[in-house]
């Protein structure tokens, strides 16, 4: 009895740039690798873009991984398999999830990915608006008076 693993559409342009992605931050930036790391990372805020194999058995391993991506505001993609994502991280072992903390080299094609997959353009992590770049003025501070001590005795 053959089960289908795939219930979406894994899109094999977005799969292949997530995995290059992966391979890019490997080797220039931070990864997490595994569905522990990956879930920390997330809830910390310090991933970027989530990576999960699709064959993942059993299913509820990963099953809480895009529901806390979506809760924290992280983007995530889908790969098919976890052997695939064992190799772009450079392991000879299967992986089922990877979280790209720091971009390195990866930047251009994680901003790819996100706007292939969310249909927005990605504005390049930590640019700030024109607008809220400027300082603000300080208003100067006001010197208040220490109230005189009384004596109990």
């Amino acid at each position: 009895m053959a089960k289908s693993y795939v219930k979406f559409e894994v899109s094999k342009e977005v799969s292949d740039k997530a995995l290059e992605a992966v391979r890019l931050a490997r080797q220039s930036g931070s990864v997490r690798k595994g569905i522990n790391e990956v879930t920390k990372s997330i809830e910390r805020g310090l991933s970027s873009l989530v990576v999960i194999a699709v064959d993942v058995e059993p299913e509820e391993v990963v099953m809480h991984i895009p529901q806390l991506c979506e809760q924290k505001k992280v983007n995530y993609v889908y790969v098919p398999t976890k052997l695939d994502l064992g190799k772009a991280l450079g392991m000879n072992v299967p992986c089922s999830s990877v979280a790209i903390e720091k971009q390195g080299e990866a930047q251009s094609t994680i901003i790819d990915i996100i706007s292939r997959t969310t249909g927005k353009s990605a504005a390049p992590a930590g640019a700030a608006p024109a607008a809220e770049s400027k300082p603000k003025a300080k208003a100067p501070r006001e010197q208040k008076a220490k109230p005189a001590q009384a004596d109990a005795k």
